[in-house]
């Protein structure tokens, strides 16, 4: 006990219990021991449920958001195509597309067509494109300037061709590593090989021309066997005669193509043929019997190739061709931007009747449609 001015403090030893306790102390061990369970468990309630909620949305988009998301097309590789390989192992058929035309209600007039022009073929009494009149001049000087006019080497026995279209639905297809293996590849204009061989392929033995549909680009002429002009006004001969020669045409012929026109192609002479513009003539008087309006009928070169490849070719298939008119912004190439909608504002082909044809043709097995558009 300490006394200070009569007051008196009772002095606790460390180990005494002290005057006020800690207010936590007041509860019992067993309280405190519930609180903690009911704390653990409403904590483990709300992780449960978010956890579920988790689960439940992960479900519902596995199953619903696969249903909205584009189907990817088929393509075709080089290693796990069966068409690919049905291709180096199935034995080719001799004369099999020209017999299979032969069974069409078609006339037999496009078949046994010379297909370059020599000095002694050539339908001469018909104004380009479906004929030569008044070019028979110029025709002359191409043709001395021309070493040899005979079709591309290939097997004598049997070739396997293949026709390749511009059109869009080549694009994303894979296709090129199956072009490749065809004997004959034929291809028209300006459709670009060069930064397109997985869809096109890499590989082409004619390609058909004319001034202003001439690729520009000397990569493309890069492992092509020959060019072939498909002569559509006179002037289109002069300018083969210019490339061939290589004396420039003057400034006065150039303003008479609608488009600018390449000076040279970095092709030899013996590279270089003329298409027999007879193929032109009776293709279109074929496509006559399936137009709705009779006309004078300009094939398209897509057209003009097919048959080309029947006067060639044992076996003939087609890539890239079909006109997707009901959809007018969907590619129109398999290349470039251009859509749909452009053919309707041409006045010059008639793709309908040429859609007839080609649809006769695979559909009677004469051809293969490889891109399954027809």
């Amino acid at each position: 006990m300490v006394t200070l001015k009569h007051l008196s403090v009772n002095d606790n030893d460390e180990d005494s219990v002290p005057l006020l306790p800690e207010a936590s102390s007041l509860e019992s061990p067993t309280t405190q021991h519930s609180r903690a369970e009911s704390r653990e468990f409403f904590l483990s309630r709300r992780n449960n449920f978010i956890l579920s909620i988790a689960l439940l949305l992960s479900c519902y988009s596995a199953i619903l958001v696969p249903a909205y998301l584009p189907t990817p097309e088929p393509t075709w590789t080089n290693d796990s195509s069966a068409e690919t390989l049905a291709l180096q192992n199935q034995s080719c058929r001799s004369g099999w597309s020209v017999e299979r035309v032969r069974t069409l209600s078609i006339p037999a007039g496009l078949l046994k067509i010379p297909v370059f022009l020599e000095n002694s073929t050539g339908d001469w009494a018909l104004p380009p494109p479906l004929g030569l009149q008044g070019s028979e001049e110029m025709v002359a000087q191409a043709l001395k300037a021309l070493p040899y006019t005979a079709v591309p080497t290939g097997p004598e026995t049997c070739r396997r061709c293949v026709v390749v279209g511009s059109g869009g639905i080549l694009h994303g297809k894979n296709l090129g590593p199956h072009i490749d293996q065809y004997n004959i590849i034929i291809r028209v204009n300006n459709a670009p090989v060069f930064g397109y061989e997985k869809d096109a392929g890499s590989r082409t033995t004619i390609r058909l021309i004319y001034p202003e549909g001439a690729p520009s680009q000397s990569q493309e002429y890069q492992s092509t066997e020959l060019v072939a002009l498909v002569a559509f006004k006179s002037l289109d001969l002069a300018w083969l005669i210019s490339v061939i020669t290589k004396e420039p045409l003057s400034w006065w012929s150039k303003l008479w193509f609608w488009k600018n026109v390449i000076d040279s192609i970095p092709l030899q002479p013996e590279n270089v043929r003329i298409l027999n513009p007879e193929i032109m003539y009776r293709t279109g008087q074929v496509l006559k019997t399936y137009a709705e309006q009779q006309k004078k009928m300009v094939p398209t070169l897509g057209i003009t190739a097919v048959v080309l490849a029947l006067q060639v070719c044992d076996e003939v298939s087609l890539a890239g061709f079909g006109y997707d008119l009901q959809h007018p912004g969907a590619l129109l190439h398999y290349y470039g931007s251009l859509r749909m909608d452009a053919m309707n504002t041409q006045v010059v082909h008639d793709v309908s009747a040429e859609t007839i044809l080609l649809r006769e043709l695979v559909k009677s097995g004469a051809v293969r449609d490889l891109t399954g558009a027809l």
